[in-house]
């Protein structure tokens, strides 16, 4: 589903694909919060919230976690929390620091969520942490922030992995491959510095070109140039789609040689369709993994499938899972506040409990008189299993473009 409305209001009323739009919603949770998990004496729905990157250089993975969510919602609504729905309003980041900030503080703020889904880009989610969150009771979880530094804010949890094993792998890749030299460019942001970072620090070999580059540029051919003048054969991009599309096509027109390499945000279908046949043959790419081979995963894909005519992505398997998340961390709380949710929400998806893998089998168990670790939910993206920095584990896959297309060729666990 596209959304394109700053503030949109997702209400699921039964299966997957009805879906109801509204400007604004009021429910009987705002005030003293003391209507607890256990869905006291109202039916109102429990209202979270998410910052998602609805416009900007990042929308394209803000549509992918929107079919993720819708999903997600509809199965946590046809089972409910103890007898209520769950609503999500989503408000726009538009890719940028200070769009989260503010899109964050009006959830907060405003319609006062306890609990936060946010964001995509490592650097707003930080954004967002720093200048809302801290110091609050609110829970924050990223649904695809991969950046290194949020390991050093224990407070912000997320579901994707660290950008760190990525950088590793990418490192190792290009050694494999039989370069011992490399020119890099990279997001001028948190993200493209940390995963630059990491993967200078991990390299043998000569780093030969290491230069940041900003975002929605018309132009990079400075930057190809000079990445084609240092002379090195292997070619590392750490930037996003529309970014990379246009390096991609300035490569191809200036007849530029080089083997690509490149993290997860260069990959998707906005480049395979906005560059030529051909461009980038051979590239390879490292990018963070749901466990495709388990049988959860599998359901899982085939439910979206079916839904929306497409195989998921990864982003969509976090986003997913951030919302059976938050909605077992609900049910498993006394009330339905901050600080409880702080409580159980690391706790629903510990080791301690029984495993379970849906909303429906590790509701039955919180339904029955379980608490939050009587249950562990193994999430559609991985186990899970927070850390004391809040990273999960996590898992890699290596695509290779090969015809214009993007084909597994490794897994990597992590």
């Amino acid at each position: 589903m596209d959304v394109t409305d700053r503030r949109t209001l997702l209400k699921l009323t039964g299966g997957a694909g009805v879906l109801a739009l509204s400007g604004c919603l009021s429910t009987t949770d705002e005030g003293d919060g003391s209507d607890g998990g256990d869905g006291g004496d109202s039916s109102d729905p429990y209202e979270i919230g998410m910052v998602d990157s609805q416009t900007g250089s990042l929308s394209a993975f803000g549509e992918r976690n929107q079919r993720g969510v819708n999903l997600a919602l509809s199965r946590v609504n046809e089972v409910g929390i103890d007898g209520r729905e769950l609503d999500i309003v989503i408000e726009d980041s538009e890719s940028t620091n200070q769009g989260g900030i503010a899109a964050a503080q009006k959830l907060v703020n405003q319609d006062g969520v306890p609990f936060l889904i946010g964001a995509v880009g490592s650097g707003v989610s930080l954004a967002i942490y720093d200048s809302v969150v801290e110091g609050t009771d609110v829970v924050q979880l990223s649904q695809n922030s991969t950046g290194l530094n949020l390991t050093d804010f224990p407070g912000l949890l997320r579901m994707s992995p660290s950008g760190r094993s990525q950088s590793l792998a990418l490192s190792n890749i290009v050694a494999d491959d039989g370069y011992d030299e490399v020119a890099i460019t990279y997001v001028n942001n948190d993200y493209g510095q940390s995963l630059t970072d990491a993967f200078v620090s991990a390299y043998d070999g000569e780093v030969a070109y290491n230069s940041p580059h900003d975002q929605e540029q018309q132009s990079y051919s400075g930057v190809i140039s000079e990445m084609n003048n240092s002379g090195a054969d292997a070619w590392l991009f750490i930037t996003y789609q529309a970014e990379f599309a246009t390096m991609v096509n300035e490569v191809f027109s200036s007849g530029y040689e080089a083997q690509f390499y490149g993290a997860d945000s260069v990959s998707g279908d906005d480049v395979l369709e906005n560059t030529p046949d051909g461009s980038m043959d051979g590239m390879k790419i490292v990018t963070p993994s749901a466990p495709v081979e388990e049988e959860n995963y599998q359901a899982f894909a085939s439910d979206f499938e079916s839904e929306y005519g497409r195989q998921p992505t990864s982003w969509a398997a976090y986003a997913y899972d951030c919302v059976i998340n938050a909605a077992l961390a609900i049910q498993a709380a006394d009330e339905f506040t901050g600080a409880a949710l702080q409580d159980t929400v690391r706790r629903v998806s510990g080791p301690e409990g029984e495993t379970v893998t849906s909303f429906e089998a590790a509701s039955e168990i919180l339904a029955d008189g379980g608490g939050p670790d009587d249950v562990d939910y193994q999430g559609v993206s991985g186990p899970i299993d927070f850390n004391e920095d809040g990273d999960p584990v996590g898992f890699l896959q290596v695509l290779e473009v090969q015809d214009h297309a993007y084909e597994g060729i490794d897994f990597i666990e992590g």
